[in-house]
């Protein structure tokens, strides 16, 4: 897939402003600790030695140095002190069922600056209660009593509680705790005013649990929402593996920052099999994206996580379970470290021409494994104890490739997105052409079709209307036997049709009052020459929407051919033109006072009913009916027209 300018540039200014954001962090938390080199003092020289206990205790509010063994044994910090000896010197004390290491360190003689001071010191090693004295009093207690897990990741910060009246400190002791088979260690210290040492500690906090926490708790949350997705969308199981993936991940790195209520057992069994199952659920990843099974591997990683987990389950007489000594805990993460970089390794060869995303992932497995051999060094004395522990950013790197991967596919679901719009917009385009072109020659058709259907009817009302009534007048002139007053009045019912016809061709929108109010244009003057009154009475009618120009020509002949019936036969003195609505229909009602006529001899009588004849047959051409009520007062033709019709040619 190839990917937009804009897209690159994106990826790279979201990891530009995450370096700035951690780099200003860095700058901001140690910038207070720029102070002069006189306000702090560093100690590295000190005394040390192991005394017997048969459980962990309160430690005493004071504490006389003069009182404890005189086996001590110089040292130079950091060190880290072996809880276990395998023989006795003279004089000093043995080790073998746990006890109190007691470091002494002596401030004598050393330039102290003035007013309060501090000790600050980045790590101390154990696995159970601190205590820190000044000259014999308790100024400080990391726990009342029990197992403490957070003191290697946990700077030491204990305001001095000393005025300017107070003698000179000469010594500072520390007693440490531990279990019999823990190893005991110390950072060097520093002894200065809080100004002096705030930078060093802030950045050592800030680095070594605040980050990484923070780090930690973006990936759980963003892994709870892939949960809620994973709901949704159940056939995508990647959204499952990243949930687990955020949660083991979580789990395996509390001992960096967490301070838990739980039995230390426990606590040990969660953060050390989590490791195993966060590789567990890196290789399944790895396994979706290159899209080989690993069958073999599989069951080993599987294989070896689950012993992992049986064996180590703090449930004495349930299962044989490993015990967790400076021994064994060793070996197992040396175990996950072998593990990690063989998956690693292998999600590397298998994927390199299958999927980037899987090489992407694979790499950071080995990133995380270098992380996890850094710790694994520190944790067994190979490098100094004033290191970092870089296997609490595991979550940071775990993050940072997921979270890419999840933003890669983010930017290239919307790049998808937005073709598939741009194709469909293409199309789409293209089909509008067609069908406009598809309109147009619908339109040029029906255009054509309307022309040839009105001619043919005009051609037909001609034929039958204006051509029937000139050929009688050309064949009375040839004959002779035609005045001029009837040639006349031939002629003006000629034009008369010609203008019904023209009539017809109006918009009338429907409106059958528009059409009728055209008719009486027509007709007044006409019937201003007779003497003949004409009495207008309408009413607004319904829509006809059936009422196209044929339907209108019909309507109007019918009305012309009933008005000319009244000029020519009934001598009236008065016409009323009435209009009325019904519940299926119209009413179009022409009534004269004339003198009435026999209406069934004139339907039957082949010549005189002519004319009532073209009526009835029109009105039938449009749905209607055609009737008249004749007597010695006068004659009313009436014409009903339904609201709605079958379409057909009228």
């Amino acid at each position: 897939m190839r990917y937009r300018p804009a897209t690159l540039l994106a990826n790279a200014v979201l990891f530009f402003s995450i370096a700035i954001l951690i780099a200003v962090g860095i700058w901001y938390v140690s910038a207070d600790g720029v102070q002069p080199a006189t306000a702090s003092v560093h100690l590295t020289h000190a005394d040390w030695q192991t005394t017997k206990a048969t459980g962990m205790t309160l430690p005493p509010l004071t504490v006389d140095t003069r009182a404890l063994p005189d086996a001590w044994q110089p040292t130079v910090l950091p060190q880290a002190m072996p809880a276990t000896r395998p023989k006795a010197q003279p004089g000093a004390p043995i080790n073998t069922i746990g006890g109190v290491t007691w470091i002494r360190l002596s401030t004598r003689g050393l330039s102290l600056p003035a007013g309060p001071l501090v000790l600050y010191g980045s790590r101390i090693r154990t696995d159970g209660t601190i205590a820190i004295y000044a000259d014999g009093r308790l100024i400080y207690r990391a726990q009342e009593q029990g197992p403490l897990w957070d003191s290697l990741f946990t700077p030491l910060w204990v305001e001095l509680d000393r005025r300017n009246g107070d003698a000179p400190l000469g010594e500072i002791l520390i007693r440490l705790e531990h279990t019999p088979t823990a190893q005991v260690g110390l950072a060097s210290l520093w002894l200065g005013t809080a100004d002096a040492l705030r930078g060093r500690y802030t950045m050592r906090q800030w680095l070594q649990r605040e980050l990484p926490v923070m780090l930690s708790t973006s990936f759980l949350m963003v892994g709870i929402f892939a949960l809620c997705v994973w709901f949704w969308r159940r056939e995508e199981t990647g959204y499952l593996l990243f949930f687990n993936l955020a949660a083991t991940s979580f789990a395996g790195h509390l001992h960096y920052y967490a301070s838990v209520s739980i039995t230390d057992d426990w606590f040990a069994w969660l953060t050390l099999n989590a490791l195993f199952w966060l590789i567990t659920v890196i290789h399944f990843f790895l396994c979706q994206l290159h899209g080989r099974p690993l069958k073999w591997l599989t069951r080993a990683v599987v294989g070896i996580t689950g012993a992992i987990t049986l064996l180590t389950l703090p449930v004495v007489g349930v299962l044989p379970v490993l015990p967790n000594t400076p021994v064994i805990v060793p070996l197992i993460y040396a175990v996950a470290i072998s593990m990690g970089a063989t998956v690693g390794l292998v999600g590397v060869l298998i994927a390199w021409r299958r999927s980037w995303e899987a090489r992407l992932l694979a790499v950071g497995v080995g990133v995380c494994t270098l992380l996890g051999v850094s710790d694994w060094l520190m944790h067994n004395n190979v490098i100094s104890q004033e290191g970092w522990f870089l296997g609490a950013y595991m979550n940071a790197v775990t993050f940072a490739m997921f979270g890419y991967l999840m933003y890669h596919r983010y930017a290239s679901a919307i790049l998808e997105v937005e073709q598939v719009n741009a194709n469909l917009a293409q199309r789409l385009r293209a089909r509008e052409a067609e069908l406009e072109e598809s309109h147009r020659l619908l339109r040029e058709a029906e255009r054509r079709q309307t022309i040839s259907d009105e001619r043919r009817r005009l051609m037909q009302d001609m034929h039958d209307g204006l051509g029937s009534s000139l050929i009688s007048a050309i064949r009375s002139v040839e004959r002779g036997g035609a005045s001029d007053s009837d040639v006349s009045s031939i002629l003006k019912g000629c034009l008369d049709d010609l203008k019904l016809t023209i009539d017809s061709m109006e918009p009338v929108e429907a409106d059958l009052l528009l059409l009728l109010a055209t008719l009486r244009f027509r007709l007044e003057p006409r019937l201003e020459g007779t003497g003949i009154a004409l009495l207008w009475e309408v009413q607004r009618l319904p829509t006809l929407t059936w009422l196209d120009p044929s339907s209108a020509l019909h309507i109007l002949r019918i009305v012309q051919e009933s008005i000319s019936n009244i000029l020519h036969h009934t001598r009236a003195s008065e016409i009323r033109v009435e209009t009325a609505a019904q519940a299926d229909g119209v009413l179009v009602s022409i009534e004269d006072n004339g003198q009435g006529f026999d209406v069934q001899s004139a339907l039957a009588s082949a010549g005189k009913g002519r004319g009532l004849h073209n009526q009835q047959r029109r009105a039938q051409a449009i749905d209607g009916t055609a009737t008249w009520v004749s007597g010695p007062e006068g004659t009313r033709f009436t014409l009903w027209l339904p609201l709605e019709r079958t379409l057909r040619p009228a």
